[in-house]
């Protein structure tokens, strides 16, 4: 099945210029849906993951799903305000300012492995962040997954672990 037939491209969104690969229309495919992560699984099965951490908030579409393939849990990542409890938080560097990214206190222990995931590696700074973010709580930061990359965005670069990708677009 070619996952890339699931993929709705929105022109001028959030903004003009930019061009959004929409995972909406194949999360609504349920033959796509499930080929889509099946593969995602068969990629990322080799790090025998205890979490799958998933991004605010289409990672967490992914995440859920996963982590019921492989038999492991979910750590949810979120903007800052959003998770009950005490929580850390890490702070990044965005091409027009800085954001924030959470997890509670004590969603993972020393040394677990985690496989951080998103819908879409663009520039790599959120996955960046996440990364960094597990690995100070102490997380053992296996790899990371995404459904769809922006290779001309060079975000993989950003990444100092394997990074997964389903579908690679080249251009806008």
């Amino acid at each position: 099945m070619n996952l890339k037939d699931h993929i709705r491209q929105i022109p001028d969104f959030p903004k003009p210029g930019i061009n959004f690969f929409d995972i909406s229309t194949l999360i609504g495919h349920p033959d796509a849906w499930k080929t889509a992560i099946a593969r995602m699984a068969e990629d990322i099965t080799q790090y025998q993951p205890d979490y799958i951490a998933g991004i605010d908030a289409r990672g967490f579409l992914v995440a859920a799903p996963l982590a019921i393939a492989l038999g492991c849990g979910v750590i949810m990542i979120r903007k800052p305000g959003k998770l009950p409890g005490h929580t850390l938080s890490h702070s990044y560097e965005l091409e027009y300012g800085t954001d924030a990214i959470e997890i509670q206190h004590d969603a993972v222990q020393e040394g677990q492995r985690v496989v951080v995931v998103d819908d879409l590696l663009a520039t790599g700074g959120t996955l960046q962040a996440a990364v960094s973010l597990l690995q100070d709580s102490g997380a053992d930061v296996k790899a990371a997954a995404c459904m769809i990359e922006l290779t001309f965005l060079n975000g993989r670069k950003r990444l100092d672990i394997p990074c997964h990708t389903l579908l690679a677009y080249n251009s806008e």
